[in-house]
């Protein structure tokens, strides 16, 4: 069968000569041959199906990088590796949706007058703790709590605790009675930016490191989260326990696929494997999102050496019997390190309580 020109075959596939162009200076679509003299491109026919893929997974806004990996791939392969990618784009435009709603409605309601007699005010009641665990060498966890700001960070790599301390340090300026003027997700999103920087810099030397981040930020009447990698938040309201964040790691997007069981997840190869974190090869925009606050709420923060090692109904059990923040924190160490204490484990609780008169 003839070759084709570039713009008959543009035509076939539907792509542009200019996009045609591109993709062969990229490596994604090459043309079968090209004219000596004149540079002109020729391709086969055969080349329709692939170029026809290219189409439409940029029309998916797939980055071309990501689509030459899937070019090479078996189509059993190229689509798990799609199902993957989208999960990712649902998880990260849920966020924005979420942060769209929130926008919304604080910019088209119009502040209410409080008469402050009748109004309840709630503070935090919290405790922190970080453990090294029975096998590890040293703690590379950073835990911390105070009156506005609790916070989670699991480091890992060779300077894993020294960036995961940075990270947490850089954002304990928010925990302070006088934040600066300005809405709390802006306070937040800028104080994320400077984490990331002091742990970019903690990292350096360290081959491989990086640090998951969890972290709540009382404001008076919310709560802010900001949330990248696998340490959890929980929330528990009443007798139900809730996860208020998503993993960030390979083994979740293989659970939101369908792929995994949760049984099957727990023995996983890749368990370890994050798909973001702060610096390293995995950095990603962490997901920032407001959550109501009722009198009563219970959260727990930690890292994944207390979820790897107790299940939820055990969290559930211990957080709901213990009486305090500080009884509480004291047996989900105890009770990893009774699982066989394989990581460091750290886990910060509050509760939101009606302040004394």
């Amino acid at each position: 069968m003839p070759l084709l020109t570039i713009g008959a075959f543009a035509r076939a596939c539907r792509l542009s000569p200019k996009a045609l162009r591109l993709y062969d200076e990229l490596d994604l679509l090459r043309p079968l041959r090209v004219d000596p003299e004149t540079g002109y491109r020729y391709y086969a026919p055969e080349q329709l199906a692939q170029a026809r893929l290219v189409a439409w997974l940029r029309r998916l806004g797939m980055p071309l990088a990501l689509i030459r990996e899937l070019r090479d791939l078996a189509p059993a392969d190229a689509a798990r590796e799609i199902r993957a990618y989208w999960a990712r784009v649902e998880a990260e435009t849920a966020v924005r949706r979420d942060l769209a709603t929130f926008l919304v409605d604080h910019l088209s309601t119009p502040p209410v007058p409080v008469d402050r007699k009748d109004l309840t005010m709630l503070e935090l009641r919290y405790c922190a703790r970080s453990d090294r665990g029975l096998v590890r060498p040293a703690n590379q966890d950073t835990a911390y709590a105070g009156r506005h700001l609790l916070a989670v960070a699991d480091g890992y790599g060779e300077a894993g605790g020294a960036v995961s301390g940075a990270a947490v340090d850089a954002l304990r300026v928010l925990d302070t009675d006088l934040l600066p003027a300005g809405g709390v997700l802006g306070l937040l999103e800028d104080a994320v930016t400077g984490a990331t920087e002091a742990a970019r810099n903690a990292a350096e030397g360290g081959e491989g490191s990086g640090t998951t981040l969890t972290a709540l930020l009382w404001t008076g009447t919310r709560l802010a989260l900001v949330h990248i990698g696998d340490s959890r938040a929980y929330l528990l309201r009443g007798t139900g326990l809730f996860r208020i964040t998503h993993d960030h790691s390979v083994v979740q997007s293989l659970l939101d696929e369908g792929r995994l069981t949760e049984e099957e997840a727990r023995s996983h190869p890749d368990r370890l494997l994050l798909l973001k974190s702060l610096d390293g090869s995995t950095t990603g925009t962490p997901d920032l999102r407001l959550h109501d606050a009722h009198p009563g709420d219970r959260y727990l923060l930690c890292s994944d050496g207390l979820t790897r090692t107790v299940p939820e109904p055990t969290l559930h059990h211990v957080l709901t019997t213990s009486p305090t923040p500080e009884a509480a924190a004291r047996a989900l160490v105890d009770a990893a390190n009774a699982a066989g204490g394989e990581d460091n484990v750290s886990c910060v609780v509050a509760d939101l309580v009606e302040q004394a008169a």
